[in-house]
């Protein structure tokens, strides 16, 4: 049985790179940890197993998020099992292969746009639906985890990706003035050259190695930085930061 005082926490893509982070430290801090994962399990029993060998308590799911059918199951398995949801930190994302816009094929597109995109939406709404005063909620934090593609771009690779980082950052913004009076804070992060395996997906698992000449700190991030940061905008300490972002980047 949940404590009436822990906060339960969701965190999509949560079984690997800054989403498994994001889980660890919400645990580290007390939380209760509700993870989903699109397909492996192996890796989200991992995190699991970390958080309650660290005498945590943690759930994972799979749940693929652009699916809108696997996201309503997915927030109803939180309310028959802890009844209410406290915070959310968007963190699924996928990308493709490295290419040039003249190359991409409507289907790679509408991939990409369903799960960073769509599936964000869908998260969000049923959050709202469960935190807003106006739902008979008690309020609460959503965190999205965008990426510094919003604002650079990604030319030359994910420019793909880099458009639906920014169509996250639009969300972000106006999600977070529709519910501000309804106790409910929405906020992003967006990360740089992270040390993750997506980077792999898209063709070049030493990415960060090759790049991070151009960032002014000289290296790559690693996802606790980013996760340390979701964090801190989820917790009170930001009670009145809305709208807002930090950009996780050594400057880049």
């Amino acid at each position: 049985m949940v404590s009436p005082w822990k906060k339960i926490i969701l965190i999509t893509g949560g079984g690997r790179g800054i989403g498994a982070a994001c889980a660890l430290v919400a645990a580290s801090q007390g939380y209760t940890v509700y993870i989903s994962y699109r397909t492996d399990a192996a890796a989200a029993a991992e995190v699991i197993a970390a958080i309650e060998t660290a005498d945590g308590t943690a759930l994972a799911i799979q749940a693929d998020v652009s699916d809108e059918v696997a996201v309503e199951s997915l927030f109803v398995q939180i309310d028959k099992r802890f009844g209410r949801l406290d915070a959310l930190i968007n963190n699924a994302g996928i990308l493709s292969p490295q290419m040039r816009v003249e190359q991409m094929d409507a289907a790679r597109i509408n991939r990409v746009l369903a799960t960073n995109v769509t599936g964000s939406f869908l998260c969000a709404r049923e959050a709202v639906r469960r935190m807003s005063t106006k739902h008979g909620g008690l309020g609460g934090s959503i965190v999205k985890i965008s990426s510094r593609a919003a604002v650079l771009g990604s030319p030359g690779e994910y420019v793909d990706y880099a458009a639906s980082k920014a169509a996250l950052d639009a969300l972000t913004i106006g999600l977070s003035k529709e519910v501000a009076t309804e106790k409910i804070r929405v906020n992003g992060v967006r990360p740089g050259l992270i040390h993750t395996t997506i980077h792999a997906s898209g063709g070049e698992s030493g990415r960060v190695s090759r790049l991070q000449s151009s960032v002014p700190m000289a290296r790559g991030g690693e996802p606790m930085e980013v996760a340390k940061a979701a964090l801190w905008l989820i917790s009170d300490e930001a009670s009145y930061t809305t709208g807002s972002f930090i950009d996780v980047s050594g400057g880049r």
